[in-house]
């Protein structure tokens, strides 16, 4: 009886675990299923907790985005930009990229889309909403592309009041990733290396990001509603002939185009908004097949269930489930190996910007001096692609880990052309009397406002009062019209370099 007994004991000890796991794998299974099947969400939901409700874990990890709230401003830390950027919105105020959860409060909150009082004033386009949220998909669906590409930024203020969400990559009646912005297939399509038709499961993991992490510009572009004459001001991607820097000047060049003329130098610039797909294809990662998702959105394990995690940011900050994934040693070899390249960037750019912006300042010198136009020609045409060549380079958030040996190239040539430009600027400055000019100091961020003539308490003031009435009054109506998710500002506290 006993021998019985124990042999009994030992099989209920081995069957009660393997019922637990079968039972644990079947619930697994049901809420991969689950998370497999296609929930009722509307079409055009724009609100991603909602989104949340059938998603949780994707929705968890991407809220998780409102921990990046830290504000660092790089003008503080490198005024030369300032000078760089004298005439263009840039100079005004530029911070390190926050989470996505912060995208559409700092596109509001900067100084750089000024102070308007309704909706027909203040300085920039419509298309500055353009990759701040799922509620510009909306819009365009609703009004039309080119209607939404035009008229002022302030025009959608009660409209685009969701920030970059699921409604942004996901089809909502499939849950499969979707291009939401034509301009990319459109840009696809004048490249010509990836067609629209072609393009794949893995490549979505990365195009459903170049939609926001790319080259752009404004087209202008006329068009007509209901006999009425409008412009638009149409985001469009200088693909034409390529992804390189030296390809996109070509076509800028060819299309006469130019983001500003700058007003010390008069030179007509470019500025490159932030060209992380255009560095991302050039580079090893994307040649090894890897997608913008592999690294910046990883696979999590939670029991059975894996899933995507929605927390976007720096592979560097989950180094053993991105980067070693591929790489070999430890997170601690690994992070030195990337400070000490990045700090060979970062050696380079501080070099460009301190020759572009002294190339600046000494033609402005040159044109006080009463030089010509042919002679400055040569001279702006190095700094319009010394600069170029400088932003392409340092306006993609993650380019020197992309592709380290472009950025690096396209970095020298950078310094190659100011160095061109100061060159040149030496013999117009001597021909006028002045072959010993020194550019004045910018040293500090009010340095260099000063040299640029900018009343930077002046623009501060304006931003308040706007703060404090019409974005008050935007979240109001948007609350009201059903539009506004409060779960997606939920204890945001107001952060800015100027306040």
């Amino acid at each position: 009886m006993k021998k019985s007994s124990v042999v009994f004991a030992l099989c209920v000890l081995a069957i009660v675990p393997m019922v637990l796991l079968t039972v644990s794998i079947r619930e697994n299974k049901a809420e991969q299923q689950a998370m497999n099947a296609v929930p009722p969400i509307k079409p055009g939901e724009t609100r991603s907790s909602e989104w949340g409700k059938y998603y949780p874990r994707q929705y968890d990890t991407y809220m998780q985005t409102k921990k990046s709230d830290e504000i660092t401003d790089v003008l503080k830390h490198d005024p030369a930009l300032i000078v760089m950027w004298a005439g263009y919105p840039f100079s005004k105020d530029y911070n390190k990229p926050r989470g996505h959860y912060y995208a559409l409060e700092d596109n509001i909150n900067t100084l750089r889309t000024g102070a308007p009082v309704d909706n027909k004033t203040g300085p920039l386009p419509t298309a500055c909403w353009t990759c701040k949220s799922p509620d510009v998909p909306r819009l365009i669906k609703r009004d039309g592309e080119m209607e939404f590409f035009t008229g002022k930024w302030a025009k959608y203020g009660d409209e685009v009041v969701n920030t970059i969400g699921c409604g942004d990559c996901h089809d909502s009646t499939t849950m499969k990733l979707t291009l939401t912005r034509d301009y990319l297939k459109r840009g696809l399509d004048a490249e010509g290396s990836l067609k629209t038709a072609d393009i794949t499961h893995q490549d979505m993991r990365s195009l459903v990001c170049a939609q926001c992490h790319a080259e752009y510009y404004f087209k202008k572009t006329e068009w007509e509603d209901k006999g009425e004459k409008k412009t638009a001001m149409v985001v469009t991607y200088p693909w034409n002939k390529g992804m390189s820097a030296e390809n996109m000047e070509e076509y800028y060049d060819s299309y006469g185009f130019s983001d500003w003329t700058h007003p010390l130098s008069k030179t007509p610039m470019l500025k490159a908004q932030h060209p992380d797909y255009e560095t991302f294809v050039t580079g090893v990662h994307s040649r090894n097949g890897l997608s913008c998702a592999d690294c910046h959105m990883p696979y999590v394990q939670e029991g059975g269930v894996k899933f995507t995690s929605h927390k976007v940011g720096s592979p560097l900050d989950n180094i053993a489930n991105t980067c070693l994934n591929c790489h070999q040693g430890t997170e601690k070899e690994f992070r030195a190996t990337v400070e000490r390249k990045l700090a060979r960037k970062e050696e380079l750019a501080k070099m460009a910007t301190d020759i572009l912006a002294k190339a600046h300042l000494e033609a402005a010198k040159a044109w006080s001096l009463g030089a010509t136009e042919e002679e400055m020609k040569p001279v702006l045409q190095d700094i319009r692609h010394g600069q170029w060549r400088w932003d392409y380079a340092v306006a993609g958030h993650g380019a020197f880990f992309h592709a380290p040996e472009e950025t690096l190239r396209v970095l020298a040539g950078a310094i190659n052309k100011g160095q061109d430009a100061r060159v040149k600027l030496r013999v117009v400055l001597a021909k006028h009397n002045a072959a010993d000019f020194v550019a004045p100091d910018f040293s500090t961020k009010e340095k260099a406002q000063a040299l640029v003539g900018m009343d930077f308490a002046k623009l501060v003031e304006e931003k308040k009062t706007f703060l404090n009435t019409l974005k008050q009054e935007w979240f109001k109506k948007s609350e009201a019209k059903g539009l506004y998710d409060p779960a997606s500002r939920k204890d945001m506290v107001l952060k800015t370099s100027y306040n």
